[in-house]
């Protein structure tokens, strides 16, 4: 179990900022690590560190002779007018049918893999810059916040690869529920101290939290006695019958200290709009039809959404779940049919089209004060607070905030408001996990209706109570729960019923098509005998692990539908092993004719 890299005593600062003070962690060969922290805690920094792209101020990053390291980018790493597969070879070095055969475990195929790089929507780039690091061979990923753009199914899928992963992973993330299915450890990072904790995310934090409030009642303890300490001291100080004793309690109360709080920071606290809450059919869809003059991306659309409830839009990405928000709150125009809102509904909507078009001469605490009319300042300033909007930040202009800065103090003036509707597209994209939760409460505790979309399954799972599947040109109520909806997907997924790629191996084009019968072979010839050999034998390697694990799955509880389609890839499997085989033979013999 050799430590792929360890970090001891490790000091770093930006001017009064100090992001890590005295941070040790390792990290060995065979665990997946969750990484969690605030936003501006220093995560992304440590990353930088790690990958020798930043040096601490003071400290020490020790790695592994054999570390391999693979680290997902937020930034672009293509180059202009290439094709997926042409980045991949670029990238990799590798040849065409190896970049296609990795690419198909993340569904890039055809027109995906062919086609512009620019094209592909940033979900889709995500999965092309996953299966380039694994063409790398690392043993160790690096993700920083990998399901970002990631739809459900496309999450899923991530997660699956991820427990198959046969190497170190170390993960950025907000989203709760895809660290509990990907990671086994989590390391958390506050007040510029690392915690290494052998266990899941949520055990993670409820070990925090049980460790906050016992260091709380140790204090509240010795608080008490300090008060009993120091009254006695003053009654009996200045008699000289008690005043030895007097003397000694105050020996006594020197030595009482308060146990330090570490991650004590502050905890985010939104209050939900206050409204009066209603009754009846909030929004009502007839034959509604939307998309674009030049594509329609759904139809028949009829559907009613009644006050108070909190609806789940979810589909894949690039099926018009944002086309049907922007519809439903008239930024974009139905094709056919109408969409009618109840009387009396004040709609406040969070999307991007909405917080692009903030007013540039506002400062934060100017805007937040208009939408927050009636509320007290140190309120204001609380929500401000969660949003990461503290101290003179709150006095910055808007023109000089971030794309993220400017969803946050959206976000903020939002849950500030008297709005009775809100309309959310990824309300916890720019979120850290605890400003989540302060959101996921402040929603659970609003009265009025919420519409909303989010690839954060935690969010959801705790929030919706209806749900809406935008999918092959329909928009329509799902009759059920989110946990159903889950299920649903992760068996179509396990099911193939999408046609995933992941884990098939395909045998390479160039071996598919070697002819039968070889003709007499140069010296040329035998190294490309040689090469394709080689090449089969991986292969043949692959096909065995796979036909392993299918046969292991035999020996599992399953239904018969599932029994019958682990009997069928496994028969699958066996064929392309013999015909990979037989391949093989016929090759040897050719290079035997060469000799």
């Amino acid at each position: 179990m050799p430590v792929l890299f360890q970090i001891t005593d490790a000091h770093k600062s930006y001017g009064d900022q100090v992001l890590l003070d005295g941070a040790t962690a390792s990290i060995t060969d065979d665990v997946k690590v969750g990484f969690l922290g605030r936003n501006g805690a220093g995560k992304s920094t440590l990353l930088r560190v790690l990958l020798g792209e930043e040096e601490l101020d003071s400290g020490e990053v020790i790695r592994h002779p054999s570390l391999r390291l693979g680290y997902l980018r937020q930034h672009d790493p293509f180059l202009p007018g290439e094709t997926a597969l042409e980045f991949l070879m670029r990238d990799s070095e590798q040849p065409d049918w190896r970049c296609g055969e990795v690419a198909g475990q993340f569904e890039l195929k055809g027109a995906y893999l062919n086609g512009p790089v620019a094209k592909l929507s940033g979900g889709w780039q995500t999965r092309l810059k996953l299966a380039a690091l694994l063409l790398h061979e690392p043993n160790l990923l690096m993700l920083d916040e990998p399901t970002n753009f990631l739809d459900l199914r496309t999450q899923i899928l991530l997660e699956h690869f991820l427990r198959d992963f046969r190497a170190a992973c170390l993960i950025v993330s907000h989203d709760r529920a895809f660290l509990g299915a990907t990671c086994t450890h989590t390391l958390g990072l506050s007040r510029g101290k690392l915690t290494s904790f052998p266990g899941k995310v949520e055990a993670f934090l409820q070990f925090q939290q049980e460790n906050r409030e016992r260091a709380e009642r140790s204090n509240e303890a010795i608080m008490a006695k300090r008060r009993h300490l120091e009254d006695f001291i003053a009654r009996n100080k200045a008699r000289a019958a008690t005043a030895g004793l007097a003397q000694s309690k105050a020996k006594a109360l020197e030595k009482l200290e308060t146990v330090e709080v570490l991650g004590d920071e502050p905890t985010p606290h939104i209050r939900a709009p206050r409204i009066e809450p209603r009754k009846g059919v909030a929004v009502r869809c007839r034959d509604l039809a939307i998309g674009y003059p030049e594509r329609q991306i759904a139809s028949d659309v009829q559907l009613e959404v009644d006050h108070g409830s909190r609806v789940a839009i979810v589909g894949d990405n690039g099926q018009g779940k944002t086309t049907f928000l922007r519809t439903i709150v008239d930024s974009l125009k139905p094709l056919a049919g109408d969409v009618r809102w109840g009387h009396g509904c004040k709609i406040g909507v969070y999307a991007q089209h909405v917080y692009t078009t903030l007013p540039e001469r506002d400062t934060v605490l100017d805007y937040l004060t208009q939408k927050g009319k009636g509320r007290k300042i140190q309120e204001i300033l609380e929500v401000a607070g969660a949003m990461l909007f503290r101290g003179s930040h709150v006095d910055k202009p808007i023109s000089v905030l971030s794309g993220g800065e400017r969803a946050r103090v959206c976000l903020a003036g939002l849950l500030l408001s008297d709005y009775n509707v809100l309309v959310l597209d990824e309300p916890g994209n720019h979120l850290d996990v605890d400003t989540v939760e302060a959101l996921v409460d402040a929603l659970l505790e609003y009265e009025g209706t919420v519409v909303f979309t989010s690839h954060d399954r935690h969010f959801t799972s705790r929030i919706a109570t209806g749900v809406i599947e935008v999918r092959d040109g329909r928009v329509a109520l799902y009759n059920g729960k989110y946990e159903d909806y889950l299920y649903r997907v992760n068996k179509e997924i396990e099911a193939g019923e999408r046609e995933l790629a992941a884990g098939k191996v395909k045998l390479p084009d160039e071996v598919l098509k070697a002819p039968k019968h070889a003709p007499r072979a140069t010296k040329r010839d035998a190294t490309q005998v040689q090469h394709d050999m080689a090449t089969l034998e991986r292969t043949i390697a692959a096909l065995d692990e796979k036909r392993h694990a299918l046969e292991a799955r035999l020996n599992e509880p399953a239904d018969a539908d599932e029994l019958q389609h682990i009997c069928d890839e496994l028969a699958a499997v066996a064929d392309e092993h013999d015909a990979a085989e037989q391949l093989w033979l016929k090759l040897q013999s050719e290079l035997e004719a060469v000799g």
